[in-house]
């Protein structure tokens, strides 16, 4: 195991990306964004051939940049993702990582008066822009995406969203079932709001203006503004919690637009969608401290009572609790990769 870079069969573009969508977005976020795209070996050699491609989106406080974090006997992704086509244990596809990180720790990629347009950035300026640069094979068939944690919500939402632009996904540990996921945290956030009169924009105000993650409070109240940004801000982007922050009682209208985004209860909703998908893998520990395993066997559970074939499916739960199941990743990547190839000439399918 090295423990320094290794060198790519395949290469990695490292592109800057103008995003229209997220300039004069409400936190004042760049709108040129990095954006990764991993050509697998070989590419250069076929200038005929063309791949599928899987997007990854990353979980909250993720920004791309970390992609090349190491940690120990740990490879990071992309190194280990090359080794799934270099080994030739998965036929060859295009990997894109996109970047939707916000000053807030995250986007849940969804369009939001809170945070910006992150879903229409992801669907209707990076997928065009990879196809019309790269010989992708531009079709929802040939398109999935992957993600953990708030990166496995986004692979479960958009292609129930957009099943016009990705036909088959993965998630990792994904934000789902959010009685268990996110109300536990609601009753934390309550107790560190006490040192701000309740008011979790002082707290933010102190958080901007010191070494982040110093003080207990810190994770809680991040993802809590975060995803209120996200789910239920008001109109001029301002975050409206879902609880009343000095008795944390929930308030009612507002816990339910999250509701509205927790993916077991969107299955109904996009039981179509979800059933046109040629592929979906569905993973967490069964340690998972914020019960996401709970969420995975519920969304599980949802699909296949909505008409979703059992073998389109790949449903596990493994020993481990949310950290460190970056292993998991290469995986579902080559699980995918199978799933969305073009048929063999001559198939007939």
């Amino acid at each position: 195991m090295l423990p320094w870079q290794a060198d790519l069969s395949g290469r990695i573009d490292e592109h800057v990306f103008e995003s229209e969508l997220l300039r004069a977005n409400p936190l004042g976020d760049p709108h040129r964004r990095p954006l990764w795209v991993y050509v697998p070996p070989g590419y250069d050699d076929h200038p005929d051939r063309r791949y599928p491609s899987i997007y990854v989106i990353q979980g909250y406080t993720g920004h791309v940049a970390m992609w090349r974090n190491r940690t120990p006997y740990r490879q990071p992704f992309p190194e280990t993702a090359d080794q799934v086509f270099a080994r030739e244990e998965a036929p060859p596809a295009i990997v894109v990582y996109v970047d939707a990180w916000t000053a807030y720790g995250g986007s849940q990629f969804v369009d939001s008066p809170g945070t910006g347009d992150y879903h229409s950035y992801l669907c209707d300026e990076i997928v065009p822009w990879v196809d019309d640069r790269y010989r992708t094979l531009a079709d929802r068939d040939h398109r999935a995406i992957t993600g953990k944690s708030s990166g496995g919500f986004g692979a479960m939402i958009t292609p129930m969203l957009r099943p016009d632009l990705f036909g088959a996904f993965a998630t990792h540990a994904g934000d789902t079932l959010y009685e268990y996921c996110y109300l536990p945290e609601f009753a934390h956030a309550v107790r560190h709001l006490r040192s701000f009169d309740g008011d979790i924009h002082r707290w933010w105000k102190e958080f901007q203006a010191r070494t982040a993650f110093t003080e207990e409070a810190d994770a809680v109240l991040l993802s809590v503004l975060g995803c209120s940004a996200a789910f239920s801000a008001q109109p001029d982007g301002t975050p409206e919690l879902p609880f009343d922050p000095h008795t944390g009682v929930l308030r009612d209208q507002v816990w339910q637009r999250w509701l509205d985004w927790d993916p077991v209860r969107m299955v109904p909703g996009h039981a179509e969608a979800m059933r046109s998908m040629r592929a979906i893998w569905i993973d967490a520990g069964r340690r998972d401290e914020f019960y996401l395993d709970l969420g995975a066997q519920a969304f599980h559970g949802a699909l296949l009572d909505h008409g979703v074939r059992d073998d389109v499916v790949r449903f596990e739960l493994f020993e481990a609790g949310h950290g460190a199941i970056d292993y998991r990743y290469p995986l579902s990547l080559a699980w995918l990769s199978e799933r969305i190839q073009p048929a063999p000439t001559g198939s007939g399918a």
